[in-house]
């Protein structure tokens, strides 16, 4: 089944977010949307490079994974977890590379990137900034109304995405209150007609 496993069908016209879980063997995708105020689930997937292949070739195998996914489903944004500290310098490196290669992806596309820390991503999702693996899988399920097993990479993926449109409701809404603060002086000026 290629580099992009699939698991729904496209669906055109609408403003999906990808979240993306980097990895140098296996990167997780998946692709959200907010629907009123309902999340809805469109895809997700994950890009597999052999472990047989060298890094560089690997690393073109994510590059074609996610140009594939974008180039199907026209995200209006990317969400990445950030980078984080590692005490293995080598799969930091990796991770940071596989990373890039996203990143590359949606600027190719004139996508914008947006990063979260796991922190945060956690919290989006659980409302526990620690929470496990599992945690995550069984609350992306729960909330995208999902049935049957969400591998890991895909869930943190969903993850990601769901952050992201957490993030932009909650900045949507402090515009929205700061407009109505803005405008507030001119209260008095108001006359009601009866």
């Amino acid at each position: 089944m290629g580099p992009v496993a699939q698991t729904t069908a496209r669906r055109a016209n609408r403003e999906a977010i990808l979240g993306v879980d980097p990895g140098s063997l296996t990167t997780g995708w998946g692709l959200v949307e907010l629907e009123g105020n309902q999340l809805r689930h469109i895809a997700n997937g994950i890009i597999a490079a052999s472990a047989a292949l060298g890094q560089a070739d690997r690393l073109h195998q994510i590059h074609c994974g996610i140009e594939n996914v974008i180039k199907q489903y026209r995200p209006g944004a990317v969400s990445l977890e950030k980078v984080f500290f590692s005490h293995n310098a080598q799969s930091a490196l990796k991770l940071g590379q596989a990373r890039g290669m996203a990143m590359l992806a949606a600027a190719q596309n004139q996508i914008a990137v947006s990063e979260y820390s796991a922190t945060e991503i956690k919290v989006a999702v659980v409302g526990y900034g620690h929470a496990s693996k599992e945690q995550i899988q069984k609350m992306v399920s729960a909330l995208l109304g999902l049935r049957g097993a969400l591998r890991a990479d895909a869930a943190d993926a969903l993850a990601a995405a769901i952050c992201h449109v957490h993030r932009r409701a909650y900045q949507a809404r402090i515009a929205v209150s700061r407009a109505v603060k803005a405008n507030w002086r001119d209260y008095p000026k108001i006359v009601l007609k009866r």
